[in-house]
């Protein structure tokens, strides 16, 4: 028979004994995770531990058993009763998802980090029509400007907003063309976006794609391609799992515990071939370096049909401001000489984004103001925003 205090120190043993297989089984559980990881080493470089990306490397690495349907059991709980999507997303009204980066700005991006991409634009632009290249830009407004009626009162941050137009007053200083897309997307009583996505929907991208085709003629001489496609009727409604919905880790919750899966109908759009042996594709002249705005809906292919050529899509998701055209540029010296245009999209929240290591290189070697070339009068003319009405 034990006394009392026996008692107690046996179990503080029996205690410390759980605690001690739990630490070492999680240890080796974390090293095996670690081992199968396959971390990029580059994402561990010191710069990473100092803003916090390499702590979230590992800790997506150190995942426990089950751990996806423990994280879409919170994500449902917080959205049902709280209304919550988490860091990245935000609710407007039901139904209706945002991204947080198109409403305010990352905390600790630098004030004039839109100064620093107004000389990485000017740069560029001069590189590009010093080799006898035009530049279109293309802003695509963010989804909560053009569906602000979804907000339901939520706040945007006005300093964003303004960003916009002073990017198109630099353009336009520069004589650079760019293509307002808000008077094509505002104003419309069916969506131009995707109600779980950051991006365009069908009609919005077709609607896009025309505006800026339309202001990419000029810039090819007023002549539209003889290049024509193929366009596929709409196929059955599928169901279309939202970016929104990924990010907020409701892409497996049950039905009412997530917002409405949306439903699309898929099209194909393909460029017309003879199918000869001679049959040759025509020559390269418009190459689109954009966001992943130019991978969905069809955007790309719209555009191709608008200007009667196929375009060379070199458009990558994650690509933020300039991450295609820095991609693009890089391989430059195989671009055919035949090349004649390039248009540069992006996302409208990406002005506003930290600058990406590659931009801070670019920059490291440019003056604080640099000289480049002016565009040819037929350009400069060409320079004023198109904004078609919607």
């Amino acid at each position: 028979m034990t006394t009392p205090d026996q008692d107690h120190a046996l179990g503080h043993r029996l205690t410390a004994l759980v605690c001690m297989v739990s630490l070492v089984a999680g240890f080796g559980w974390a090293l095996w995770s670690l081992d199968h990881a396959r971390i990029d080493a580059q994402a561990l470089r010191p710069h990473a531990w100092l803003d916090g990306s390499a702590g979230r490397v590992l800790g997506k690495s150190l995942r426990l058993p089950a751990q996806g349907a423990i994280d879409t059991a919170n994500a449902a709980v917080r959205y049902r009763l709280l209304g919550d999507l988490g860091d990245q997303t935000a609710l407007g009204c039901p139904q209706w998802m945002f991204y947080r980066d198109g409403l305010r700005p990352q905390p600790g991006v630098a004030a004039d980090v839109l100064r620093e991409r107004v000389r990485l634009m000017r740069y560029w632009t001069g590189e590009l029509r010093a080799k006898h290249i035009e530049v279109l830009v293309v802003a695509v407004p963010d989804k909560s400007r053009i569906e602000a009626a979804h907000l339901c009162g939520r706040a945007v941050s006005q300093g964003m907003r303004q960003r916009l137009d002073e990017w198109q007053d630099a353009l336009r200083d520069e004589g650079v063309p760019f293509v307002d897309l808000r008077a094509t997307l505002e104003g419309h009583t069916e969506p131009m976006f995707f109600r779980t996505d950051v991006h365009m929907n069908a009609d919005g991208a077709r609607a896009a794609a025309t505006a800026v085709a339309q202001a990419a003629l000029p810039l090819l001489g007023n002549q539209r391609g003889t290049q024509e496609f193929s366009i596929g009727k709409p196929g059955a409604p599928q169901v279309r799992i939202g970016d929104l919905l990924v990010l907020s880790g409701l892409q497996r919750a049950p039905r009412g515990w997530r917002p409405d899966l949306e439903r699309v109908q898929p099209q194909d759009i393909e460029p017309v071939r003879s199918g000869g042996l001679l049959d040759a594709a025509p020559p390269v002249e418009v190459l689109l370096a954009g966001s992943s705005n130019g991978r969905r809906s069809n955007f790309a292919p719209w555009l191709g049909i608008g200007l009667g050529r196929e375009v060379w899509n070199l458009s990558m998701d994650g690509g933020q401001f300039s991450g295609a055209l820095i991609a693009a540029l890089k391989q430059r010296e195989r671009w055919p000489n035949s090349l004649r245009l390039v248009i540069w999209e992006f996302s409208e929240n990406a002005l506003s984004l930290p600058l990406t290591d590659d931009e801070k290189a670019v920059l490291a070697h440019l003056p604080a103001r640099q000289d480049v070339p002016r565009p040819p009068q037929a350009a400069a003319s060409a320079a004023r925003a198109f904004a078609p009405s919607a």
